[in-house]
Protein backbone atom coordinates (compact mmCIF):
# COMPACT_ATOMS: atom_id res chain seq x y z
CA UNK A 1 0.00 0.00 0.00
CA UNK A 2 1.14 3.52 -0.77
CA UNK A 3 2.36 5.59 2.18
CA UNK A 4 0.75 8.89 3.14
CA UNK A 5 1.77 11.78 5.39
CA UNK A 6 -1.66 12.20 6.99
CA UNK A 7 -5.08 10.61 7.22
CA UNK A 8 -8.43 11.57 8.70
CA UNK A 9 -11.49 9.34 9.12
CA UNK A 10 -15.12 10.33 8.48
CA UNK A 11 -18.59 8.80 8.29
CA UNK A 12 -21.11 9.82 5.62
CA UNK A 13 -24.05 11.77 7.03
CA UNK A 14 -27.54 11.47 5.61
CA UNK A 15 -27.80 15.12 4.53
CA UNK A 16 -24.74 14.68 2.27
CA UNK A 17 -26.65 12.33 -0.04
CA UNK A 18 -28.37 13.27 -3.27
CA UNK A 19 -31.62 11.81 -4.59
CA UNK A 20 -29.74 8.79 -5.94
CA UNK A 21 -28.68 7.83 -2.41
CA UNK A 22 -24.98 8.54 -2.94
CA UNK A 23 -22.76 11.33 -1.62
CA UNK A 24 -23.30 14.40 -3.79
CA UNK A 25 -20.24 15.17 -5.90
CA UNK A 26 -19.78 18.63 -4.34
CA UNK A 27 -19.57 17.20 -0.81
CA UNK A 28 -16.28 15.48 -1.59
CA UNK A 29 -14.57 18.88 -1.75
CA UNK A 30 -15.78 19.57 1.80
CA UNK A 31 -14.18 16.32 2.97
CA UNK A 32 -10.91 17.22 1.27
CA UNK A 33 -10.88 20.77 2.64
CA UNK A 34 -11.51 19.62 6.19
CA UNK A 35 -8.69 17.06 5.90
CA UNK A 36 -6.28 19.73 4.55
CA UNK A 37 -7.07 22.07 7.43
CA UNK A 38 -6.59 19.32 10.02
CA UNK A 39 -3.31 18.30 8.38
CA UNK A 40 -2.03 21.88 8.47
CA UNK A 41 -2.99 22.20 12.14
CA UNK A 42 -1.17 18.96 12.91
CA UNK A 43 2.05 20.28 11.36
CA UNK A 44 1.74 23.59 13.22
CA UNK A 45 0.10 25.82 10.61
CA UNK A 46 -3.22 27.57 11.22
CA UNK A 47 -5.26 29.28 8.48
CA UNK A 48 -6.72 31.85 10.88
CA UNK A 49 -3.30 32.83 12.23
CA UNK A 50 -1.85 33.10 8.71
CA UNK A 51 -4.78 35.29 7.67
CA UNK A 52 -4.26 37.59 10.66
CA UNK A 53 -0.69 38.02 9.39
CA UNK A 54 -1.99 39.00 5.95
CA UNK A 55 -1.34 35.68 4.19
CA UNK A 56 -3.91 33.35 2.73
CA UNK A 57 -3.58 29.96 1.10
CA UNK A 58 -6.19 29.82 -1.64
CA UNK A 59 -7.22 26.94 -3.86
CA UNK A 60 -5.93 27.45 -7.37
CA UNK A 61 -6.97 24.19 -9.03
CA UNK A 62 -8.94 21.06 -8.11
CA UNK A 63 -8.78 17.79 -10.02
CA UNK A 64 -11.16 15.03 -8.87
CA UNK A 65 -11.53 11.56 -10.30
CA UNK A 66 -14.59 9.77 -8.92
CA UNK A 67 -13.99 6.00 -8.76
CA UNK A 68 -16.83 4.55 -6.65
CA UNK A 69 -19.67 6.30 -4.81
CA UNK A 70 -19.88 6.63 -1.06
CA UNK A 71 -23.32 5.94 0.41
CA UNK A 72 -25.12 6.68 3.66
CA UNK A 73 -23.33 5.54 6.83
CA UNK A 74 -20.18 4.53 4.91
CA UNK A 75 -17.00 5.03 6.88
CA UNK A 76 -14.04 6.33 4.94
CA UNK A 77 -10.62 7.89 5.30
CA UNK A 78 -8.98 10.78 3.45
CA UNK A 79 -5.28 10.05 2.99
CA UNK A 80 -2.94 12.74 1.76
CA UNK A 81 0.51 13.86 0.78
CA UNK A 82 1.66 17.44 0.22
CA UNK A 83 4.61 18.99 -1.58
CA UNK A 84 5.80 22.33 -2.88
CA UNK A 85 5.62 22.88 -6.62
CA UNK A 86 7.55 25.87 -7.89
CA UNK A 87 7.84 29.03 -5.83
CA UNK A 88 4.25 29.74 -4.78
CA UNK A 89 2.26 26.51 -5.18
CA UNK A 90 1.65 23.56 -2.93
CA UNK A 91 -0.01 20.38 -4.17
CA UNK A 92 -2.16 18.19 -1.94
CA UNK A 93 -2.69 14.66 -3.20
CA UNK A 94 -5.86 13.55 -1.44
CA UNK A 95 -7.40 10.13 -1.95
CA UNK A 96 -10.52 8.78 -0.28
CA UNK A 97 -10.80 5.11 0.69
CA UNK A 98 -13.90 3.29 1.97
CA UNK A 99 -13.38 1.51 5.29
CA UNK A 100 -12.97 -1.39 6.05
CA UNK A 101 -12.11 -2.78 2.60
CA UNK A 102 -9.78 0.11 1.63
CA UNK A 103 -11.58 0.59 -1.68
CA UNK A 104 -10.44 3.72 -3.54
CA UNK A 105 -13.48 5.95 -4.06
CA UNK A 106 -11.90 9.24 -5.13
CA UNK A 107 -8.51 10.47 -6.36
CA UNK A 108 -7.88 14.17 -5.90
CA UNK A 109 -5.19 16.76 -6.52
CA UNK A 110 -5.66 20.21 -5.00
CA UNK A 111 -3.22 22.99 -5.82
CA UNK A 112 -3.04 25.94 -3.42
CA UNK A 113 -1.25 29.27 -3.80
CA UNK A 114 -0.13 31.58 -1.00
CA UNK A 115 -1.40 35.13 -1.46
CA UNK A 116 -0.78 38.47 0.18
CA UNK A 117 -2.70 41.61 -0.77
CA UNK A 118 -4.27 39.73 -3.67
CA UNK A 119 -0.93 38.68 -5.19
CA UNK A 120 0.83 35.31 -5.18
CA UNK A 121 3.81 35.21 -2.80
CA UNK A 122 6.62 32.88 -1.98
CA UNK A 123 5.51 31.37 1.35
CA UNK A 124 7.61 32.18 4.42
CA UNK A 125 10.31 29.65 5.26
CA UNK A 126 8.38 28.48 8.36
CA UNK A 127 5.59 27.23 6.10
CA UNK A 128 7.95 25.55 3.67
CA UNK A 129 9.81 23.85 6.53
CA UNK A 130 6.59 22.63 8.18
CA UNK A 131 5.41 21.08 4.94
CA UNK A 132 8.80 19.48 4.26
CA UNK A 133 8.94 17.85 7.71
CA UNK A 134 5.59 16.14 7.38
Amino acid sequence: MKSYQFELSFTVRDYELDTQGVVNNSVYQNYLEHARHEYLKEIGLNFNELHSRGMDAVVHKVELEYKRPLMGDDSFVVRMNAWQQGNVRFVFEQNIYRIPNDELTLKGLVTAVFMQNGRPIRPPEEIVKALRKS
